[in-house]
Order: structure tokens, then sequence, then C-alpha cells
């Protein structure tokens, strides 16, 4: 089959697309080839520890790389004066912990200057520096076990801990694992409690994280540069770092230490808050607190200052003088046991403050409401302005609604060509679509502000629908004013209480999250539709389509159908056995059969049959739009056409055109070979015929009257209402108000009547009822004429169009339009008097007459269709059916 022509500009950027996946190709190949992963430094020493996830230890090797100081031993120290050896004292041991990004070189200065009188280790945490990179799991708790490891290996049973940063919550971490071992904590410029840190709660800053997670991995996979991004200081691990670090237990921590404790901070600090360390020492009533007027960097850029400092606190440590939570000031204890006070956040100014508004905004791309309550929280607590945090809310909101809308305007419509969601959505549902969002947009921006989940979908199918975008920025701009203000009002007028809601929401979340699920689901699909008439009917067509079994997808109807043709296929000896049924027709007409091979067998009866023509599929579009009008013009057709795939089921691809527009829209659609068929006007049956091989003729099985539904107009109510409200139309009204998307808002006249469909197809719309009474000889006579005018045709249907039902009892002034095989359906059963039993007991008979006719056809020589053959047909069907529905 032959694709459709590429749009000028298609082939330089399909060339460019190609390009570049190569580009991405050979990038990773070379860094699959050549890890960035540096190795250790020459002055670095190395061991094996086992890979950690969570608290548990992996069957994997990770490597640290870590520095070593210790202090010079003299010469004559380790001997007394009659030459014999004494015992050297082993120094204390401080662990240095760096923080995120970096690795070890931050604190490499510092570890010289306590290396002098201590024995200093300074490692490089997993996913930094001379380290494994690639780990399990990046969180502080997991760097802690990590460092004990490294303790265990080296032999250090205590150990004096420093954090710097990042560091410090690492320190914090491996005090709650292994408290006997820690003699001592030093916090420089370390983090702790998560109120200070960036937005104050856990949730929106893990949001903030997964989102620098999220682009940092995306642009070090998706952008070709060789190795280049994996050595970033932004890197993915320190990304990682923080995503997978939860800082909430960090207080309680802090809380409960007891030891000896140094807290060094800068004044001007601005990535950690000074306010941040003026907590930990109210929380930690021994801790030593030292701010000074240096800023976040002073571990390398003053190492001999700070490292005087951390030295003397660990000298006053091992000599029993510092102060431990036992022998704390007593007002420093009350202070300690006094709740945290959010007061003590300071307001956001400057640089702070301008980090904090892009922040507010850029949060709202992840959750629009928990922003607001957020902000709320910090105006409540007084860190940043109302409305200067309303501000930051709305622009955030409003920009992100826009970047949703145009998301869909640019993306939507290329998506919907693509699979899965061209399975699903037909481009007459996007067009009902569109009119009802610009009918009633206004109504649906105001009702997704109080519907928590609902925003996304609706505005990208908003802008995928091509509703104007002017007027929906009016929307979204009087939405967000209304909405933003009330909700940080709101949270910041009850700060407490939401606090309180957080803080019962975060111990229950599965509960809360399922019983929220649950309640939207009950208020978008039920709850909200009753509230409409259309929402009524529509709730009441689902109904109908759930409880009458002419309606149920094919899936629920045909399981017990397949069992017992198996079971006959059992009993015959034969799975294939079915496609001796009509020798003539390639499986018997099972699957993937040509219907213009079909129409050729019905050639000596060129006045029962529909005139038709096949256009083949490697013509190019506008050939193929010429001999459909060289068609019309040589049988004198006037419109419409039936346009539809050679190789097609139950109605797929087949369309009444109207005009020459539609016919070249169809062709462009459609790659694969296309039937163009005379309409035949008037009423239309199904008729089933079968004959035993045996027997001389053969029979009427069944007689499908085929009713395309109507409705009337009166001159008051419009299309989509009339659907709705007549009795049968409602049942499928889904179908009906997607084909009739154009012209749901008209008004139809009074009396006049609108056909809802024009295919005598049941599953698109029509309505099948008994027409076992419209037999007579006279049409028996013509059917068997010419069943055996079509030499190996023994079984299957008939679809006749006929201008009056006298003249088709009478067997004259019919067209055939279509002879369909094995798989064929006495379609009568989809009577709404028939019930499910009915059904079964007609479809069990029809088969049984199939295999019987199709065994003794094996019998008289015919051959079984190889599997090969059938799953060349079934691929060729699947193939034809997305062709003609692109």
């Amino acid at each position: 089959m032959k694709p459709t022509q590429a749009s000028p500009g298609a082939r330089p950027r399909r060339w460019l697309l190609w390009g570049y996946l190569l580009l991405l190709l050979s990038s990773h190949l070379l860094r699959l080839i050549h890890p960035t992963e540096h190795p250790p430094d020459n002055d670095e020493r190395t061991l094996l520890v086992r890979a950690v996830g969570g608290d548990r230890e992996r069957d994997r090797a990770v490597r640290i790389a870590y520095r070593s100081y210790a202090p010079r031993v003299p010469r004559d120290s380790a001997t007394s004066a009659d030459g014999a050896a004494r015992p050297v004292p082993v120094p204390p041991t401080v662990l240095l912990v760096h923080g995120s990004p970096g690795d070890n070189g931050e604190v490499t200065g510092l570890a010289e200057v306590l290396g002098a009188h201590y024995h200093t280790l300074a490692p490089d945490l997993p996913g930094f520096g001379g380290s494994t990179w690639d780990v399990p799991d990046y969180s502080n708790r997991a760097h802690a076990h990590y460092l004990l490891q490294l303790l265990d290996s080296l032999g250090v049973r205590e150990v004096h801990l420093a954090g710097f940063s990042m560091g410090g919550g690492v320190v914090l971490q491996m005090e709650a694992l292994a408290p006997e071992r820690v003699r001592s904590i030093t916090m420089l410029a370390g983090i702790g409690a998560q109120e200070y840190e960036l937005l104050g709660d856990y949730h929106l800053n893990h949001a903030i994280h997964g989102l620098q997670l999220g682009g940092l991995w995306l642009l070090r996979e998706l952008v070709p540069h060789f190795g280049w991004l994996d050595d970033a200081v932004l890197s993915v691990p320190y990304a990682r770092n923080f995503y997978d670090t939860d800082q909430r237990p960090l207080r309680p921590l802090l809380a409960r230490y007891a030891g000896p404790m140094l807290i060094l901070h800068g004044e001007r600090d601005p990535l950690v808050s000074p306010a941040l360390a003026r907590e930990h020492a109210r929380i930690v009533p021994q801790a030593e607190f030292q701010m000074d007027g240096g800023d976040h960097f002073a571990a390398f850029m003053a190492p001999e200052r700070i490292g005087r400092s951390i030295g003397d606190f660990v000298g006053r440590v091992e000599r029993g003088v510092a102060t431990t939570r036992a022998n704390a000031a007593p007002d420093r204890l009350a202070r300690a046991a006094a709740p945290f006070d959010p007061a003590s956040i300071p307001k956001a100014e400057g640089l702070a403050l301008v980090l904090l508004i892009v922040l507010l905004a850029g949060s709202t791309l992840v959750s629009e409401d928990l922003t607001c309550i957020t902000a709320g929280l910090m105006v409540s607590r007084g860190i940043i302005g109302f409305w200067v945090a309303t501000a930051a809310c709305f622009w955030g909101i409003f920009l992100g609604d826009l970047l949703v809308f145009y998301a869909g305007r640019s993306l939507g419509r290329a998506v919907l060509q693509r699979a899965p969601l061209r399975w699903f959505i037909t481009p007459e549902a996007v067009l009902w679509s569109s009119q009802w969002v610009a009918r009633q947009g206004a109504k649906l921006v105001f009702a997704t502000r109080v519907l928590p989940g609902t925003r996304l979908p609706s505005y990208f199918a908003a802008g995928m629908l091509k509703t104007s975008a002017a007027r929906f920025a009016l929307y979204f701009f009087l939405a967000c004013l209304v909405w933003t203000p009330a909700l940080v009002g709101l949270s910041a007028a009850f700060g407490e209480v939401v606090q309180a809601v957080f803080n019962v929401v975060e111990e229950r979340a599965g509960l809360y999250l399922l019983v929220t699920a649950l309640a939207l689901f009950l208020l978008l699909k039920l709850i909200i539709p009753l509230c409409t008439y259309r929402g009524r009917r529509l709730l009441l067509s689902r109904w109908r389509r759930l409880t009458r079994w002419e309606f149920w997808p094919r899936w629920a109807f045909y399981p017990p159908v397949v069992v017992y043709v198996l079971w006959l296929a059992v009993r015959h000896r034969s799975l294939r056995l079915f496609t001796a049924v009509n020798p003539a027709i390639p499986g018997g007409g099972f699957v993937g059969e040509s219907k213009s091979a079909i129409l050729e067998g019905l050639a000596p009866f060129p006045e029962f049959v529909s005139s038709w023509e096949l256009i083949p599929a490697k013509l190019e579009p506008a050939a193929r739009t010429a001999r459909v009008t060289a068609f019309r013009a040589r049988h004198a057709l006037d419109w419409p056409v039936v346009l539809k795939p050679d190789v097609g089921e139950r109605g797929s691809g087949v369309a009444v055109v109207h005009s020459a527009a539609e016919v070249d829209g169809y062709l462009t659609r459609a790659t694969g070979d296309t039937i163009v068929q005379a309409y035949a006007p008037g009423v239309e049956f199904g008729v089933f015929y079968l004959r035993h091989p045996a027997e001389p003729v053969g029979r009427i099985f069944s007689v499908t009257d085929k009713r395309f539904p109507t409705v009337v107009g009166d001159g008051l109510r419009d299309l989509e209402t009339l659907i709705l409200a007549d009795d049968r139309a409602v049942c499928m009204a889904a179908f009906y108000l997607r084909r009739h998307a154009a012209r749901l808002g008209e008004v139809l006249p009074a009396g006049v009547p609108l056909p809802l469909v024009e295919l005598g197809t049941h599953c698109r719309g029509a309505a099948f009822y008994d027409g076992g009474w419209i037999r007579t000889p006279a049409l028996e006579a013509v059917i068997e004429r010419l069943s055996q005018g079509f030499p190996g045709f023994y079984f299957g249907r008939y679809d006749i169009r006929t201008p009056s039902l006298e003249d088709f009892q009478q067997g004259r002034n019919f067209k055939i339009v279509e002879l369909n095989g094995a798989t064929a359906e006495a379609t009568h059963i989809y009577d709404p008097a028939n019930g499910l039993l009915v059904a079964y007991r007609v479809l069990f008979e029809q088969w049984r007459l199939l295999l019987e006719i199709a065994d003794a056809n094996r019998t008289r020589g015919t051959p079984l269709a190889s599997w090969r053959e059938l799953w060349r047909l079934v691929r060729r069907h699947e193939a034809e059916i997305r062709s003609h529905e692109r």
C-alpha cells in the first residue's frame, strides 16, 4: 500500500529527526563504552561496600573513595629513652561529610586542618566524586548506611561527625542508625528541620525536586551530549539525592539527640537559612551555637577558621567538658520543649523573595491547589505577603493553563492520529467535543477550578479541539482571578486548621486518596450528569446499553458462541474446517476476504448488483479521485456514492459521501484498496442463505428488516435534544451525537424528518428486526438462482437495498451491495423482541450448519486453509482496516 503524499517540508523534518536520533544513539553508545564516572583521585583510597536500597543491603558492590588524614607521630615518640617500644595513643576520628552537589573536595582544606590533630576521613558519597555513581538509593539515610559500612571496614568504632549542607542530614541519620558510635555532631551550614527548606512543605518540595530530577534526566537521556552532561554540576545523582531524601524525620532526630553538638552557620547564607540554624540550636538545648558574618561556603573558603572551631569542640568532647542534654541549661531545655513557632521563619526578602516567587509560580505546574494552600500557610506564618503570594500563584496558574491549552493545540491533533488514541477517538467525536466545549467553555473552566484533577485533561482537550484561544484565555484569567485569592486567603485565615488537615491526610494518605478518587469518580460520572437533561439521558443510554444484550460489546456477548464453535470443531476433528464452507472465497469468508472478488462472483447478474469499481491503492490520491469522477460519469450517478475498503467488517470504513470534497478527504486518508459503489436508495434487508452441497436447493435461513432511525423536527428543539428524547435513538446517543456533531445545535423545522444513519449496520446505528414475514416464494427463487450462479458459494448473507418492500417480495428491482461469508450473522437476532437465549440458539444453529456444510465440502476435496494462510488473511484484514481509519 502506498502512503499518502507528504506535505512540503515533511521530508527535511524527517531527515532532521533521523539525524537527531542517530546522534542520540551515538551518544548513548559512547557513554556505554566509555562511562563518564570518575576514577578516584591519586591521593584517594578506595574500598568496596554493599549497595543500599532503603534500609536493606543489596548483593552488589559499591566503591567508596575517601581521603584519610592523621597527625604525624615523631619517630622518638614511639620509643622510650632506653629504646623500648611504647604504645602510641590513637587520635579520635572525625568524619567530614560533604554536601550536594559536590564531593570531598569541598572539605579537603578543612580535613587537612583537622588532620593535624585528629584522624580525619573525607569520603565521596556514592553518586559523587570518585565513588560509584550508579546506586539504587541516593537518600541521606542510604548514605548513612554506606558511611557506617566504611567505618566498619576501617575498624573505626567511635567517630565525631561533621556534616556540611546536605551532609547535615547524613550525619543525623548516622546517629539515628548507630547512636552508640557517635561521639559528637557538628552541623556546618547543615540541613535539618524541613519547614525552612524551599516552600516549607514536604509534598510540595518533593514535587519540586521531582520536577528537577525529571528535567535533568530528560536532558541527560534525550540530548546527544556524549558524556558531557554526566559530569555536570547539576547532575542526575545530585537531583536524586534531593528527591530520595525525606527531610521530615530530621526534626525529631534533632529533638531526641542527647550528645554534644556544634552548630556553625553564616549570617549571610543564601542556600540554608540562618533561621534554620537558630531553630536547631533551640531544639538541641546542649548545642554550642556559633553564627558569624560568613556565607554558605565557609567550609572551603575559610578552612583554617572553621577547622579551629571544630577541632576545639572535638577536644572539649574528648576531655568530657562539652555540654550534653543531661547537663544543658534549664532555660534552654524549656525552650526546646516548646512547640515549633511558625513565626520563627523569617519573612522572605530580596533574592530570597524573588526565589520564593519563582518557586511558587513554578510549583503551580505540579499542583495548583496545593501550591495555593501552601502559599496561604506561608502568609499565615508571615513569610510572604498575601498579595505577593497570590500574584505568584495567579500568574503561575494562568500561564500554566495557557501552556496546557497550547500544548493541546500544537500536539493534540497529531497525538489523535496515532495509536492507541486513534482506535478510540474518531474525527466526528473530536468535532462534537469541540462544539460542546465551545458552548460550555466558561462553565467548564469555572467547574474545573473546584474539581481537582480535571483541569489538565479539560484544558488540553480544549486546545486540541481548536476552540477559541482568546475566549479561553479570558475564561482562565477570570477563573484564576476569583479562585486564587480565595484559596490563598482561606488557607491563610485557617492556617492551623489547614496544617492539621495536612497532618491527618499525611498519616492516612492511602485511605484518603482512595476515598477522594471514589468521590471524584461519582461526582464526575453520576452526580454532575444528573444535574442536566443531557447528562440524565446519557446515563439512561449507558444503562440501556448495559441491560440490553443487543448493545453489548463483542467481548461480552461472544464467549459462549466461541466455546460452542470450538466444541464443534473438536467434534469434526479440525479447527480450520470452517474455511471450507465457501470454496470460492479465501478462508471461506472468515476474515480478510476481498469484497470486490466476491462481487465479481456475482457478475452474471448485473441487474441485481449495485454498480461498483475497485480503486487500487497504488494510484496517487489525485488519480484515485479522478477514478471516482469517471465512475460517476460512466454510470450517470448523482450524489451520494458509497466508498468502502475492499477488506473490512461491520461497516468499518464505509462512508456515504455527498460531494467531491468528501471523496477527496476520504481517499486522502485511506491508503488501502477502495471500492466506489453506486448508492442504492430505499429500504435495506439482510438475507441469510445456506445450502448443503449434497442438496439440490438451499434455503433462506434468516431475513433481517433493517431500519434507519429517524427523528422529526418540531421547530423548537435542536437536533441534540431530539436524539436524546427519542426512546430508541437514546440507546445509541453517543454514536449519533458524534456522527451529527456539526449539526447538533440546528433546530429542524416542524415535520421535517432526519435519518440518523445511512448504513444498515447495527453497531453503527441501524435498528434490526426479524423479517421472516417478508419471505415469499418469488424472493426465495431469485436468491436461489443468484446463489447457484456463484459456484463455490454455500453459506453467507446478502445485504440488499430496494426502493420498495413490494418489489423485494416479488424478487425484482433490488440491488445487492455486499455478500458476506463464514462470519456473517443471521442478524435478525438483534430484534429487541428476542431474548439473549434466542440469539444464542440461532447462532449455535448457524455454526452447526456451517461446519456440516464445510465437512461435506472437505469430503468432496475442498482443501482447508493453512494456518499460514489464515494468519496472512488476518494481517491483511488489520492492515486494510487501519488504512481506512486514519
